[in-house]
């Protein structure tokens, strides 16, 4: 079960709302993943115009907890007013805080993540940021108080999977609260393997919506999370430099 802040949840997959070509297909990956939190861009959310299209309103809202984020943010001061204004709209006090540092490589700026990060605990959110596979960072938010760190596989939309295994286990080895990872994700494979690493849980978007059969890949990313738990959990045998009969060698019969 995963469990951040007072919230407890199923499963352990999280699922972002954007780039999918319509919304019945959207609601149909969504539906598949069984998944229970959705995450959204604030900004890109036509929340106050009723006449605008809204994905939110073809759910039910009471099978999901939303997760804002805080997309388009470049300093802690930006941050902090998009997340109060999705707090206003009355969607949730669970925020991912996304502060952009470079505009190219879209990777998250530490110093300003961490300013809104403090400004948004003191306001009374929980408080999710997104980070770089930072070992330091994500220690320091723990002191903090956030309520999760998510680093991020590999920069936002590329697919590349995870490209540091080695900071990224380190981050959740020393982990006090949950570690979800975030961007990057392009396949099964990489889902499972962030989930044997020991992660809690894997937030993903453009591997489904991207995906030729976006339902399909929705299902194959609920598959693979809960086969990478299960991986962990059981605990992998060590590699070996040399084989090793997978038979007993004692006892057998001369011929």
């Amino acid at each position: 079960m995963l469990k951040i802040a007072n919230y407890q949840f199923q499963s352990r997959l999280l699922l972002g709302t954007g780039k999918y070509s319509d919304f019945h297909l959207q609601k149909e990956a969504v539906n598949i993943s069984e998944t229970e939190i959705l995450t959204f861009a604030v900004r890109r959310m036509n929340i106050f115009e009723a006449n605008q299209p809204n994905f939110l309103e073809m759910i039910d809202l009471d099978n999901y907890k939303l997760l804002p984020n805080t997309a388009g943010a470049a300093t802690a001061e930006e941050a902090v007013r998009i997340a109060k204004l999705a707090k206003a709209s009355g969607l949730c006090d669970m925020v991912k805080v996304e502060v952009i540092g470079d505009s190219k490589t879209l990777l998250p700026d530490p110093i300003e993540t961490y300013k809104a990060c403090q400004m948004l605990l003191d306001e009374g959110f929980i408080v999710l940021p997104y980070i770089s596979d930072d070992v330091v960072l994500a220690r320091r938010l723990q002191a903090l108080g956030v309520h999760a760190v998510m680093p991020g596989a590999s920069p936002i939309g590329s697919g590349q999977g995870i490209l540091n295994p080695t900071n990224l286990s380190f981050i959740i080895e020393q982990a006090e609260v949950p570690v979800i990872v975030d961007a990057g994700i392009g396949s099964p494979a990489d889902a499972a393997r962030a989930m044997e690493l020991g992660a809690d849980g894997v937030l993903l978007n453009t591997a489904v919506s991207g995906a030729k059969d976006p339902v399909k890949m929705a299902l194959a990313m609920k598959l693979a999370i809960e086969a990478g738990r299960y991986g962990f959990e059981a605990g992998r045998i060590p590699k070996k430099k040399f084989a090793s009969a997978s038979s007993p060698t004692e006892g057998l019969s001369p011929l």
